[in-house]
């Protein structure tokens, strides 16, 4: 007699196994298990180190999930078990309530196996069964090609992008990332289009790390749902556009501002994450050092002139002024800034944000600043000839004045001014200083080591930075890499400085015309410190490593 195999779905399966398990709750007087009335109880009057039940922490958790059959996401969800490992007589199950004696022999006979429990708190299991399976699912994707067809069809079509944005999948993905950006400290999360793929980086302490690759096809939702959520048009894709998003992580208010850019394969998308909570502006925090910190409160207690804060985007300029700010806000004063973005409010300040699409320039808020009868203004940036002029005639009438440039160096600030046709007789009687900033990576404290000063090391870096004739030291530290810091060796970040006041001399080789080099020669022979040399000092007290420094200073 032949017979015949009826397939079952995994549907299926997980339907009858969840009907064995709710019979089993409500006959459970049978087979004498004694179980609390509520979870609570279970978890929190059970002394399971007691009974050799071992605890997992959060950290502790596989990577990836172990090759089990038995089980499916949706079991695992609802009786708060998650499957770690397998061996040839055991599994080892992590559980919400390990004391659920019936639960457990339910998992033995799934398995065949002897179930050893470990004891996980419940959001622990939720959010590993969605790191494993759930999100893994939201990733998959088929064929380049039809996910390429099916992206352009997308595209078309506003109204079902708004609808597919909307959906639980991608709302969920995407706040999976920003919470796990906020988890790791990111300052960036960057969502970038690629021919086959959407690769997701973040930047932590100035420095990209890849994170996730996510299929083509979720690229239009996913895109999608940020310029929804930063009130941007999703029907617009040709153009660049900026939004901002406010999201709240337990008690801290997180500011993001979106940034998107067309590119080859959609659009890019780059969040920068600001918490304001965590963000620190007192000037003494910062990492200046003691000398320079002195010399910089000195300059910004002055009546009038301007003070201007160089370097790359992203080295601290602005957390810089907004420290100088609250060191300076008193009740006597009024302070003005023009800002492009304001990132931060500051109590008992006037902030304005430039919008240059309704003729609200830097120039133009200048003009009307000076009719507001401000005491200190605060410029975002000199990006023109025009600004440039505004700011030094404003420097000049009696102000205090501050802004930024992207300039390397301090002297470099001058000529770029000078570039932008501001004369030399108006720089010299209006700068009071200039200060050049990079942020450093901090040596992780958890794996903080000393180790031997490589052979030669001093002799090949120390001259190149004007400290050839210090005392070198045996030993220099450097972190090993540990959980903490995820392997890099570095947590937090730090700034080196330069900081170049103008003095009589200095004020005379700006008259003169003097380039950059001729400032700075002047300005060293006066004792100055430049960046490398802030640098190298913060390396051999142990603060950063000398790779670092040469990596932002070189």
């Amino acid at each position: 007699m032949t017979g015949t195999t009826k397939r079952v779905t995994v549907q299926e399966i997980t339907t009858r196994l969840n009907s064995l398990f709710q019979w089993g709750r409500k006959n459970k007087a049978k087979v004498q298990v004694v179980e609390p009335e509520n979870k609570a109880t279970a978890t929190s009057n059970v002394d399971y180190n007691a009974l050799g039940i071992a605890r997992i922490a959060p950290g502790e958790f596989p990577e990836k999930p172990p090759m089990l059959n038995g089980l499916s996401p949706h079991l695992m969800r609802q009786w708060l078990v998650l499957p770690l490992n397998i061996e040839d007589d055991e599994v080892v199950i992590a559980m919400a309530n390990p004391g659920d004696l019936y639960l457990r022999g339910l998992l033995g006979g799934i398995y065949r196996k002897k179930v050893v429990p470990v004891l996980a708190e419940e959001e622990d299991i939720l959010s590993t069964i969605y790191r494993w399976y759930e999100a893994e699912v939201d990733l998959e994707g088929d064929d380049a090609d039809s996910e390429a067809s099916l992206a352009d069809e997308l595209w078309e079509d506003p109204e079902q992008l708004r609808d597919l944005a909307s959906e639980a999948p991608v709302i969920r993905l995407v706040n999976h990332v920003i919470s796990q950006a906020l988890e790791v400290k990111a300052s960036d999360i960057h969502f970038e289009p690629y021919r086959d793929q959407l690769k997701i980086r973040f930047r932590i302490d100035g420095v990209l790390h890849d994170v996730e690759t996510v299929s083509k096809k979720l690229q239009p939702a996913i895109t999608s749902r940020i310029k929804l959520m930063g009130k941007m048009n999703i029907a617009e894709m040709r153009l660049p556009q900026d939004g901002r998003i406010k999201v709240k992580e337990g008690r801290n208010e997180i500011d993001i501002r979106v940034s998107s850019l067309p590119t080859l394969f959609g659009e890019s998308i780059v969040l920068r994450l600001l918490n304001r909570d965590e963000i620190k502006l007192d000037l003494g925090t910062l990492g200046l050092s003691g000398d320079i910190l002195g010399d910089f409160e000195e300059l910004i207690s002055k009546p009038y002139g301007m003070i201007l804060v160089t370097g790359p985007t992203g080295s601290g300029k602005t957390t810089t002024l907004y420290g100088v700010m609250n060191r300076i806000n008193s009740p006597d004063k009024k302070i003005v800034t023009v800002e492009d973005p304001v990132e931060y409010q500051l109590d008992g300040i006037n902030q304005i944000q430039i919008k240059p699409k309704i003729g609200l320039t830097f120039a133009s808020a200048l003009r009307t600043i000076l009719r507001q009868d401000p005491d200190v203004i605060l410029i975002g940036e000199i990006r023109d000839s025009e600004t440039a002029e505004i700011a030094v005639q404003s420097a000049l009438t009696g102000h205090l004045v501050f802004s930024t440039l992207h300039t390397n160096d301090a002297a470099s600030a001058i000529t770029r001014l000078q570039e932008m046709d501001v004369e030399s007789y108006l720089l010299s009687s209006c700068i009071l200083g200039v200060m050049a900033q990079r942020l450093v990576r901090k040596i992780c404290p958890k794996c903080k080591t000393e180790i031997d000063v490589p052979e030669g090391l001093f002799e090949e870096i120390l001259p190149g930075m004007g400290l050839d004739s210090m005392d070198r030291p045996a030993r220099i530290w450097r972190g090993t890499g540990c959980p903490a810091c995820a392997n890099t060796g570095y947590s937090g970040r730090t700034g080196i400085y330069e900081l170049l006041k103008v003095d009589e001399d200095i004020a005379r080789s700006i008259l003169s015309g003097a380039d950059s080099g001729t400032i700075l020669s002047i300005a060293k022979s006066k004792g100055m410190r430049t960046l490398r040399q802030d640098g190298l000092k913060k390396a051999l007290n142990g603060e950063t490593t000398l790779e670092e420094v040469m990596r932002v200073a070189s």
